[in-house]
């Protein structure tokens, strides 16, 4: 087994991608700003893939290692968070994250207008450890 591969033989750096719509049920603040907490919770539900195409179980997010928002998300805005895990422990699973904003609302155009980003916006990165069980936990 490869330093970069989990047992089951998942190599790191195998990425996961969402990409969906932030919504005016998204927005927490004046002007239809998204929570950050919107942002991280996408990074959340990436993890939770990661760990199941890795490990086969969903595994627990034990804590972020660094957090960087680098860029306000307004609803109406679409935003892709991609994941890679960049190490393998014997139960942990080191992850990086990057969310992008590919599509950016336009209100000030219309209240449906919409332009797509190239090259797309980061909005934010971050690095994260997850836990994943025991292999006897699944016995």
């Amino acid at each position: 087994m490869g330093a970069g591969q989990d047992p089951s033989g998942v190599s790191a750096g195998a990425p996961v991608l969402i990409r969906l719509r932030m919504s005016a049920h998204d927005a927490h603040y004046g002007g239809g700003l998204v929570d950050g907490a919107r942002v991280l919770g996408l990074f959340g539900d990436v993890a939770t893939e990661l760990l199941i195409r890795s490990d086969g179980d969903e595994g627990l997010f034990a804590a972020y290692d660094s957090i960087e928002f680098l860029a306000p998300v307004y609803a109406g805005d679409f935003i892709e968070a991609e994941g890679r895990i960049v190490r393998f422990g014997n139960r942990s699973r080191t992850i990086t994250f990057e969310a992008r904003k590919v599509v950016r609302a336009r209100p000030d155009i219309s209240p449906s207008a919409a332009e797509v980003i190239d090259p797309p916006l980061v909005v934010c990165r971050a690095s994260g450890t997850c836990v994943a069980p025991s292999p006897s936990a699944h016995r």
